[in-house]
């Protein structure tokens, strides 16, 4: 992917998407593993579905915005490619997280249930792009995805956050992740009660629990991706 390399976080104006055609050879001429590795990981997760989304195939970033054309994939074949590792040709999983803090400098994150693809892991509100993030002209809203994903999976309303207009991207081998940062007007405690009263009170939750990071040190206490890690080490050490 042109202009884009593996290690960095970049401050970002902007993200500019589009979904357009591309064919995932991967997919294509694996799809019998494909279809077995969805079944060995099912069987324990009936509730996981295969539903289609979006993955990235391009990326450069101009003038502190990053452009990035998407193509759509079942979700069977993106896991299956990340347990495979990573074959090529190159595609990442970009998507948009919403960094949400609260008043008291505490980030407030969330741990996966069991009956996720991704159970016990900690990390801020996210999901890969599908569908509903396509605007009319083909455009891929990730904004509207992070503000999205996040009231879906904490049960926050739009009117109790403030986004912020920048982005960091984290950047690794297979991912992008576009944080955002949100801010919630509560000290960490209180918002993590009010976000566990809401989760509570949804028939299916993607969350099991939430967590308050306030310092580095406190991701060792947690299975907590490396490149979450590595996001809030940048912010620690900026802060």
């Amino acid at each position: 992917m042109n202009g884009v390399e593996d290690g960095n976080i970049i401050a970002l104006r902007g993200v500019e998407a589009r979904v357009e055609p591309y064919e995932w050879s991967f997919a294509s001429e694996r799809a019998a593993e494909i279809a077995e590795h969805w079944r060995s990981l099912t069987a324990d997760k009936p509730a996981m579905f295969n539903g289609r989304v979006l993955l990235q195939h391009r990326g450069a970033i101009e003038d502190g915005v990053f452009h990035a054309g998407y193509f759509g994939a079942d979700y069977a074949a993106l896991l299956a490619w990340r347990s495979f590792g990573l074959p090529p040709p190159a595609v990442r999983n970009g998507f948009g997280m919403a960094a949400l803090r609260a008043a008291d400098g505490g980030f407030l994150l969330g741990r996966m249930g069991e009956h996720t693809a991704n159970a016990g892991k900690v990390y801020f509100a996210a999901g890969t792009p599908d569908a509903d993030d396509i605007l009319p002209d083909g455009t891929l809203d990730l904004a509207g995805s992070v503000t999205r994903e996040l009231c879906e999976e904490t049960g926050l309303s739009l009117d109790e956050i403030a986004v912020a207009e920048s982005w960091d991207a984290v950047i690794v081998p297979g991912r992008v992740a576009f944080m955002r940062p949100v801010r919630i007007d509560l000290p960490a405690e209180a918002a993590r009660a009010l976000i566990l009263e809401r989760i509570a009170a949804q028939q299916e939750p993607e969350l099991a629990d939430m967590v308050i990071v306030r310092e580095l040190a406190d991701c060792g206490e947690h299975d907590m991706p490396p490149f979450m890690i590595a996001y809030l080490a940048h912010i620690f050490g900026r802060d």
